[in-house]
């Protein structure tokens, strides 16, 4: 799970600050001010370490990736290339991580990782790796940490960079390998060499694999889902998530009718199909819903659905868009993996009032969770533009249904050209203690205006009426 990040010299942001990530973080804010760009940046780092490009240090992404941010010079501040794009992550680690020095015998473990990187323009305006670091840490302080770095040699030219590699504890070369070392892989992956070059520096390969296993349990649904289908078909593939679009929602349904979940110890479980038709009818969408094959031994596969129980059921495709729009969010958040990190981009899209509040409700569920008796520890993260569940998020608060520790808060604006972000200051009570002008717009100036147009209106009529 992602603790903390911080971003610097990254589109809006000139330096975000370290930013809290809780289980639930959520962050709210004006158009444009550069809330989408703190989980892009995860999502750009997830598609570099996937990229069977090696050499590359960050994948900007085309049209057959989750995000496409351009150019390097598109993603830095200001477009100021001479700047580097500079972030930083920490995250805790599901087991504790121990490491043994084989020369001098000594073990450092940890339970929480950090990982920090600096990536410049070359030549073409093309990203290359200057410096990383990974910190083992435990209990808040640094066990072991490892750096590769750029070096910097005035006296002679270099047709290639070459890098050095430094540790917290004494690294010890092979004899007679004194060379530095090549360019890294992607932006946070040692070079072969280091292993060859170094005798006691065999763990930089359990760090990487870290960072590779977190980046692999980010997962993204974005704002606009799939319109519902008349059939779906599904031959028995398990997907690892509903699909950006959400398309993959009823073959996740299918594929994990077996699995069962609850929210406490002892409660009674349910299996998925159940769980997704329960939460859609306590939002008040539908009253029941099913997903059927066609006929025994197929393939193809029809959602049925009854908004009363006194109307006959119809397909999916029949009813209010909303059910179709929702319907991914509320799979995902039990579909994924145990110690997913999910990203939503507006969930409350399509979606009237009452039912925005309600899915504040399904995230609160979402991060206790259990599935056959273990706690899931998923984490969201999510980008959203709704008073409404902000509100009942308050209201949860308040009522000691979720703890400040697990909730993050955030509001996003621009401020001389640079986004800016708070945590909002909610207290015991649900209060916020520091609420941003125009947040969600005025609400007492429209009820004063009303009130006064409401006041003319009246004296007109009254005028012509005599």
């Amino acid at each position: 799970m992602l603790t903390k990040m911080r971003l610097k010299n990254y589109k809006a942001w000139r330096d975000s600050g370290d930013i809290r990530l809780a289980p639930l973080t959520v962050l709210f804010g004006t158009n444009s001010a550069g809330k989408t760009s703190i989980p892009q940046l995860l999502l750009l780092l997830k598609q570099t370490a996937e990229s069977p490009d090696r050499q590359r240090a960050l994948q900007l992404g085309d049209s057959r990736t989750i995000v496409d941010a351009g150019t390097f010079d598109d993603v830095i501040h200001g477009h100021e290339v001479s700047r580097p794009l500079e972030f930083s992550l920490e995250w805790s680690l599901e087991d504790e991580l121990r490491v043994r020095d084989p020369l001098q015998q000594k073990i450092y473990s940890g339970t929480e990782m950090s990982f920090g990187a600096k990536i410049a323009a070359d030549s073409l305006h093309q990203p290359k790796i200057k410096s990383f670091a990974y910190k083992l840490r435990q209990g808040g302080g640094v066990e072991l940490e490892l750096s590769i770095a750029e070096q910097s040699d005035t006296k002679r030219q270099r047709k290639t960079p070459e890098f050095g590699l430094t540790s917290s504890y004494p690294l010890t070369r092979h004899a007679g390998r004194v060379w530095p070392l090549p360019e890294p892989i992607r932006f946070y992956g040692f070079p072969d060499e280091v292993q060859a070059y170094f005798q006691n520096a065999v763990f930089a390969a359990d760090f990487v694999l870290e960072l590779e296993r977190m980046l692999k349990s980010v997962l993204y649904v974005g704002p606009l889902r799939e319109y519902p289908k008349r059939l779906y078909l599904w031959s028995g593939e398990v997907p690892d998530h509903v699909g950006v679009r959400g398309d993959r929602a009823i073959e996740a349904i299918l594929s994990a009718r077996s699995r069962e979940f609850n929210f406490k110890a002892r409660q009674k479980t349910r299996s998925l199909p159940v769980l997704v038709a329960e939460r859609l009818r306590s939002m008040g969408l539908i009253h029941e819903f099913k997903v059927e094959p066609l006929g025994e031994h197929r393939k193809e596969y029809e959602v049925l659905v009854r908004t009363s129980s006194k109307l006959p059921q119809v397909k999916l495709t029949d009813v209010g868009f909303g059910v179709s729009q929702v319907l991914p969010v509320i799979v995902e958040c039990f579909y994924v993996p145990r110690r997913s990190i999910v990203i939503f981009e507006q969930p409350e899209i399509h979606l009237h009032p009452r039912v925005q509040a309600d899915l504040a409700d399904l995230f609160v569920d979402a991060i206790r969770a259990r599935e056959n008796g273990v706690p899931r520890d998923c984490q969201f993260i999510i980008e959203s533009h709704s008073e409404h569940f902000l509100r009942r998020l308050q209201r949860r608060i308040a009522e000691e249904d979720l703890s400040k520790e697990d909730a993050a808060l955030y509001f996003v604006h621009a401020q001389d050209a640079e986004a800016k972000i708070e945590e909002l200051d909610v207290d015991n009570y649900g209060n916020i203690k520091n609420w941003p002008d125009g947040f969600f717009g005025d609400e007492m100036e429209d009820l004063v205006k009303r009130t006064e147009a409401q006041a003319r209106r009246m004296e007109k009529e009254k005028e012509k009426g005599e």
